[in-house]
């Protein structure tokens, strides 16, 4: 099939929209992005430290504030971003990366600040990622009605991970103590448990000289075992329940720090304890549904996407996991493919809702005990 040719804008008529998870491997459903666009994109430092040390909310926070931030700065027109557990990448038209790359410097401020981590934070064009042989392709995940999650494909978001982490494309984190905007970032929800054995962290990438077409056929046995199982989506089709742990309450009130406003974690801890409230109870308050909001969380979810490979957190029986392992295992023998798999016994989850009435409310699942961040050890192991 004949390379389609770059997206012009943004025009959501423009990027092709898949409905069958299955076809998000098939790199003829892509279109290449133009050469002035750059992608964006953070990363924690010594991620792994922090796991051990019981951090991985935060590390998630410090992702999502990632997306929240450009969004918000953006004024919402932020469309193509990805979240990888440790950090997240988005891409951006020229005209737009300054105001991208000043929020991403505040963020990375804003987290040493807040969360005691170091976030890396980077910038690089398409035309410079395809100098360098790799190509930068998008497409959107229609996960729900009011939701589609991009996926990308053509190995630049991969290799400009590789280039930040090296400090190529890295830039400085901002001087001054001007906050982010971290409007509508919440990590209220509690940890989601297992209901059929583990939470499976899982990364597929191909295999250097592997076609695309095999990779394809690969991906989709996969995404095809998973599905078979009794539960895919680790968060269930009612939604989450509504938990009150003080250490997510503690991170919420970093999300929503301003300086200079002392007067913000008051307001942030009443207006968290009467959505607890409202949630718990489950009684709808003037055009706010509860019940229906819990339920749009699990299909707004991103527990499956694509980023120059499978990353899927999934809630697998013990018999789906040892399949899992077999193919994974026997398919990574022959060459085919580099995979991390990771299991726990929860699934977190980090929001971006900026209003409690709207139902395009987002929400990034990972693995509670380490999740992507230790599946990517593997692969990179």
């Amino acid at each position: 099939m004949p390379e389609r040719p770059p997206l012009p804008d943004l025009d959501p008529d423009a990027i092709p929209l898949l409905d069958r998870f299955a076809d998000v491997a098939d790199p003829s459903l892509y279109r290449p992005l133009p050469d002035d666009w750059l992608l964006m994109l953070s990363d924690v430092v010594n991620s792994t430290a922090a796991i051990e040390a019981g951090r991985y909310r935060a590390v998630n926070l410090a992702g999502a504030a990632t997306i929240s931030a450009a969004s918000n700065a953006l004024n919402g027109a932020l469309r193509l971003f990805t979240f990888g557990g440790d950090g997240a990448g988005f891409a951006v038209p020229a005209d737009r990366a300054e105001t991208a790359r000043d929020a991403l410097a505040k963020v990375a401020a804003w987290a040493e600040r807040n969360l005691s981590l170091e976030l890396r934070v980077g910038m690089v064009s398409v035309a410079d990622i395809r100098k360098a042989g790799h190509d930068v392709r998008v497409a959107l995940w229609e996960a729900s009605d009011t939701v589609h999650y991009a996926m990308f494909d053509g190995g630049g978001m991969a290799w400009a991970g590789q280039q930040l982490k090296t400090g190529t494309i890295r830039f400085p984190a901002a001087r001054d103590r001007d906050e982010p905007d971290l409007t509508g970032l919440s990590c209220q929800w509690g940890s989601v448990r297992a209901k059929q054995g583990k939470i499976a962290s899982l990364i597929v990438r191909r295999a250097p000289g592997v076609s695309t077409a095999e990779f394809a056929r690969i991906a989709e046995s996969i995404i095809a075992l998973l599905e078979t199982g009794a539960s895919f989506n680790p968060v269930p089709v009612q939604g989450p329940q509504a938990r009150l742990r003080r250490d997510t309450l503690a991170l919420q009130l970093k999300a929503a720090h301003r300086a200079g406003r002392p007067w913000r974690a008051a307001q942030v801890l009443a207006s968290t304890l009467f959505a607890w409230a409202v949630f718990k109870a489950g009684i709808p308050l003037g055009g706010f549904e509860p019940i229906r909001y819990r339920r749009e969380i699990a299909s707004n979810t991103d527990y499956r996407k694509f980023d120059d490979g499978l990353l899927i957190t999934a809630d697998c029986s013990p018999t789906t996991i040892s399949r899992l392992r077999e193919t994974l295992a026997g398919r990574a023998k022959e060459g085919a493919i580099r995979y991390g798999l990771h299991l726990q016994d929860e699934a977190l989850m980090t929001c971006v809702a900026p209003s409690v009435t709207a139902s395009n409310h987002i929400h990034f699942v990972d693995g509670a005990g380490g999740g992507y961040a230790m599946a990517a050890r593997q692969l990179a192991g």
